[in-house]
């Protein structure tokens, strides 16, 4: 008769726990013990405890400890496939009960980008609060594209219209972005002719790593012969920026407008974008995220 090896019987009965694989899928995608706890919200060693923990009911080491932070073993690359896989259904789970809830009270995370934020999301929460005083409003600004499925949000609010058939999408507004500069800045530096790919300018941008594309032009003028005088990975910084008299920028029209320090360069050129409005289909029925929709589209309709 043939035994199972001592190990295998082992981890027959011990089952992987959750919050262990979540710690280690925290782990594996920062590298760093630090930026995993800020990720989970717990301390550096909670997740050290949790990562002896999984290796332990494995019997296998998953990262090789290194001056640079963890690097995944071969045992590792093979567990982030099946922690993934324990994630996603876990996920699922979260969001198609969160999706039966009629309730008008807890927590909505929002993802979008700054100037969306202050432009037309504080309006909409305000709305919201007076006539659902029982939901709180997790509010996320970045230029980083928000992982719904992950459950990175709830809701986003975003210029990229995803592709994922599990999201719903909901066209808000078509917007568009021009160029701006300061009176100061044209005072002392004048105003760019086009075609020269700004010479002798300065131009404000976005870092490289704020988009998921480089910046080579502004408005579909070439920066090539510009100075690059400030780059940030901030609309709002952006704004400021320009607003300081630092360079010429790309701004949305319905913000830049409203600014009395900025001139428009160029007013008959213009690129235009869209706005979304993108939710999970498991979060659809939610009432708590349908009303956080809803305000959200009216804050959007109002503005046209």
């Amino acid at each position: 008769m043939h035994h199972l090896p001592r190990h295998a019987a082992v981890n027959a009965h011990r089952p992987v726990d959750w919050d262990n694989a979540r710690t280690f899928l925290a782990l594996y995608r920062s590298g760093t013990l630090r930026s995993a706890a800020a990720a989970l919200e717990v301390d550096q060693a909670t997740v050290g405890r949790r990562l002896a923990a999984l290796e332990t009911s494995l019997e296998a080491r998953l990262f090789l400890r290194t001056p640079r932070g963890y690097v995944p073993t071969t045992a590792g690359e093979l567990a982030y496939a099946a922690a993934e896989r324990m994630e996603q259904a876990a996920d699922q789970l979260e969001r198609q009960m969160q999706g039966l809830d009629r309730r008008l009270s807890g927590t909505v995370r929002v993802a979008t980008s700054d100037t969306i934020g202050r432009h037309f999301l504080m309006s909409a929460i305000g709305r919201l609060h007076s006539q659902h005083p029982g939901i709180r409003i997790v509010l996320a600004t970045s230029t980083h594209v928000t992982n719904l499925t992950r459950r990175e949000a709830d809701l986003a609010v975003r210029s990229v219209r995803p592709d994922n058939p599990d999201l719903i999408v909901r066209h808000l507004s078509r917007r568009a972005v021009g160029l701006y500069a300061s009176h100061d800045y044209l005072q002392r530096h004048g105003e760019p002719r086009q075609g020269e790919a700004f010479t002798g300018h300065r131009v404000v941008t976005y870092t490289s790593g704020a988009l998921s594309y480089r910046v080579e032009a502004l408005c579909g003028e070439p920066i090539r012969n510009a100075t690059v005088a400030v780059e940030a990975n901030s609309g709002l910084m952006i704004v400021e920026a320009v607003v300081n008299g630092l360079g010429i920028g790309e701004l949305p029209i319905h913000m830049a407008q409203e600014i009395p320090q900025l001139v428009r360069i160029w007013p008959k050129q213009e690129e235009g974008y869209d706005v979304w409005l993108v939710m999970h289909a498991d979060l659809h029925r939610s009432a708590r995220v349908r009303a956080v929709a809803d305000v959200i589209v009216e804050a959007f309709a109002q503005a046209y």
